[in-house]
């Protein structure tokens, strides 16, 4: 806990002046040997140090300061951060360790055969290769590439499955929507499909003859009559 203090000596500082702590417990507490804390105390160190209210900054309360003071064997304990800071963003292709590099081929070829959305970038965060790679992969120029085997990566130990469904949602949200012409003609609904056909509509003959007209583009009729005459 000591090495996630801020400002350590600051703080050790703050405490020699201003509590009735021991030695041993200040260093503890700011990961200083003894030594220092009592060089601090006699104005043999960190002279132009200005002290650090640990209370203030929500790294200790008064109730643990209390108690370390009562108690010379108590082992001050930081209190939890009040304000979880965002990891930040990892740049760059992910570290894959060494034992691992060999299986990156096959887990490419596994992420361009079964998410072909994905892009190269995508790629390259997911299992840390580079372009010349994927490209070699993808135009199978590869120099071991008939020794290949298609493996997720995930089970390779090479990303985690949720870094690859949000690869896999962002590369499906940049993917542009087909037009209605481009779709096709809509489908029939289960209603439509699935409706009975009424009696009269079966049976009417003109219904049948203007249903041929439509399909034939000619006069169903006339055909009958020529017919009809020979």
């Amino acid at each position: 806990m000591a090495t996630e203090l801020l400002m350590p000596k600051a703080t050790a500082v703050w405490l020699v002046d201003n509590t009735a702590l021991t030695f041993r417990q200040i260093a503890q507490f700011c990961g200083l040997h003894e030594l220092e804390v009592k060089a601090i105390a006699d104005d043999e160190a960190e002279k132009g140090i200005k002290g650090l209210d640990p209370v203030q900054t929500g790294q200790l309360t008064r109730d643990e300061i209390a108690t370390g003071e009562k108690d010379p064997k108590h082992k001050l304990k930081l209190s939890a951060p009040k304000v979880i800071l965002p990891q930040s963003k990892r740049r760059g292709p992910r570290y894959t360790p060494v034992s691992r590099r060999q299986d990156r081929p096959n887990a490419i070829l596994w992420l361009v055969r079964n998410h072909p959305e994905l892009k190269d970038a995508q790629i390259m965060r997911l299992v840390g290769t580079t372009k010349t790679t994927i490209h070699a992969i993808r135009e199978r120029t590869h120099w071991n590439a008939a020794n290949l085997t298609p493996t997720d990566p995930v089970s390779l130990g090479l990303c985690s499955q949720l870094d690859l469904d949000h690869e896999v949602q962002r590369a499906a949200a940049s993917m542009p929507q087909p037009s209605p012409e481009e779709a096709g003609a809509r489908l029939l609904s289960a209603e439509e499909t699935t409706a009975p056909v009424a009696e009269d509509e079966e049976l009417n003959p003109e219904t049948v003859l203007a249903k041929l007209r439509g399909m034939t583009g000619g006069d169903a009729s006339d055909d009958n009559e020529d017919d009809s005459n020979s």
